[in-house]
């Protein structure tokens, strides 16, 4: 029997790893996506508009970051139920208030500055000035947490996978493999050892190119700085 199959039903651990791939960044992307949209545009409205809709949305991300982040989507879905879907609406519910308290502060950041004012004496519409003039000035900054959540939504999937909660078996996700061969880490621990490299992989190859991406941004602003 080769290292890399599995004692167990007989499976090819390498092949369920390669096809894994797949299902993770099909969660990790899928998460970032749609918790970036919903955020920055709740975000961005808040910052803008102010008054009672800043305040009702910055309590309602006040109420989601009072939870820690695994026991809400715990929670999320212990009341949906297990699956590929709930798991992705759980981590949605969990990372959209960080991008909406980015986008939010970036927004206020802008408030005052002469090209808005310009930009409202000429009769610009709110939704032109925020299209053009307010989200490219936030949007480097999402980019960046984006490129980050993708390895921090591909890990908490795993977890929950990896407590049962996730991923279905059969179809080959990295933490439902490691929850799978927990009865043989003694005799067989390359079963828990290869999933666990791979989630480990994926996660630092994100997270340093999103630390790449804010260093390419930050050297740009740099040199507009100086000219």
């Amino acid at each position: 029997m080769s290292i890399l199959q599995c004692c167990h039903l007989g499976r090819c651990i390498f092949s369920r790893i390669l096809f894994g791939i797949q299902i993770s960044l099909f969660i990790g992307l899928s998460v970032v996506l749609f918790s970036a949209l919903i955020g920055t545009i709740l975000g961005a409205a808040a910052g803008y508009y102010g008054g009672f809709l800043d305040e009702a949305v910055m309590r309602v991300v006040d109420a989601f970051l009072s939870f820690p982040s695994i026991f809400l989507a715990l929670a999320v879905i212990g009341f949906l139920g297990s699956g590929l879907a709930n798991i992705m609406l759980s981590l949605i519910l969990v990372e959209w208030t960080g991008y909406a308290r980015l986008v939010r502060s970036g927004v206020l950041s802008l408030q005052g500055k002469e090209f808005l004012e310009a930009a409202r004496s000429l009769g610009a519409s709110d939704l032109y000035i925020m299209s053009r003039h307010i989200l490219p000035n936030v949007l480097p900054s999402v980019l960046v947490m984006a490129t980050l959540g993708v390895g921090y939504a591909i890990l908490g999937a795993a977890s929950l996978s990896f407590l049962g909660l996730g991923v279905q078996p059969p179809t080959p996700e990295w933490g439902s493999m490691m929850n799978d061969a927990r009865p043989f880490l003694r005799s067989h621990p390359m079963m828990m050892i290869f999933p666990g490299i791979a989630i480990t992989v994926t996660v630092l190859a994100f997270h340093l190119l999103g630390d790449g991406i804010r260093d390419m941004l930050d050297s740009r602003f740099e040199a507009k700085t100086q000219l």
